[in-house]
């Protein structure tokens, strides 16, 4: 499959789920090389990842900096580790995958400071990835979501308001990067919310993309999980707790922009389910 211009191919959030997030986990590592040491190679690309997530876009140059300042041939050498992280490498004749070609990392413009280089960040993907593996404290994902604004602009652009009404709740985002309530029949059961059903339809609208999506479909489609997913309950310290309607509700109303975007999508959902229960209807005609 060609690359885009980013260097790299994704897909939808199932793609992430199927994908993306068992090879990365398999290439890169399953556990934090905080957590327990592992091998050198998964250690290499999480702290890479790390950078980008805590420091946004970046020249290969620019990330061998960040702990290497003054050392210019120490930065001369992570670089050209960085440069193979991205691209992977050949050796005996066989293809070792990269960042890119995982599509954990995208390029992002050029840097004209020293001449033209490629800048790099992560993709919605490489977010999630860090989400799930890289065992971030609240204040660094807050960090990664100030560098990543305008890549996921309905959730990272408005952190702060978000945390302001929802507090610990802002982190689910968490449950994503798990593989969590894609569209778990198991939520029919712990909400009175239609939060299955919404989760199915969001599945449904995307499904054309499991090979490949564009970054802003992709973020809207995060964006719309991420909303709905808010109405299950949650369980803190062997109670359970929901957000309330109350509470949630006022998410919504207190942005228009938000409530207007999140609406339409739950009005196509409406229209779906409205159009498949006239086809189920019609089985009524056939007996």
């Amino acid at each position: 499959m060609p690359l885009n211009d980013q260097g790299a191919v994704y897909g939808n959030i199932y793609a992430y789920k199927m994908y993306t997030r068992p090879t990365a986990k398999r290439l890169f590592g399953s556990y934090s090389f905080r957590k327990r040491s592992g091998p050198k190679h998964h250690e290499n690309v999480q702290k890479m990842l790390e950078i980008l997530a805590l420091n946004g876009t970046l020249t290969t140059w620019g990330m061998a900096k960040t702990h290497l300042a003054g050392d210019l041939s120490g930065i001369r050498s992570k670089e050209k580790d960085y440069r193979r992280l991205l691209v992977g490498r050949q050796a005996r004749g066989k293809h070792t995958l990269g960042l890119l070609d995982v599509g954990l990392v995208v390029k992002d413009g050029k840097s004209y400071a020293k001449g033209p280089a490629d800048q790099y960040r992560l993709s919605l993907h490489g977010i999630l990835y860090c989400l799930d593996i890289l065992d971030f404290t609240d204040k660094e994902i807050d960090v990664m979501a100030s560098k990543y604004s305008h890549v996921l602009p309905w959730v990272f652009g408005k952190w702060e308001f978000l945390k302001e009404n929802l507090g610990k709740g802002v982190y689910r985002l968490r449950n994503l990067a798990g593989g969590l309530f894609m569209d778990n029949m198991q939520t029919t059961k712990i909400t009175n919310f239609p939060v299955y059903e919404i989760l199915t339809y969001l599945n449904i609208k995307y499904q054309d993309y499991f090979e490949m999506i564009e970054e802003k479909y992709l973020a809207d489609q995060i964006s719309c999980w991420f909303y709905t997913v808010l109405l299950v309950p949650s369980r803190i310290k062997g109670k359970t707790s929901a957000i309330q309607a109350k509470q949630w509700k006022k998410i919504i109303n207190n942005d228009k922009n938000l409530k207007k975007w999140y609406y339409d999508f739950v009005n196509e959902a409406i229209e779906f389910y409205q159009t498949r229960l006239s086809r189920i209807k019609k089985i009524q005609s056939l007996s």
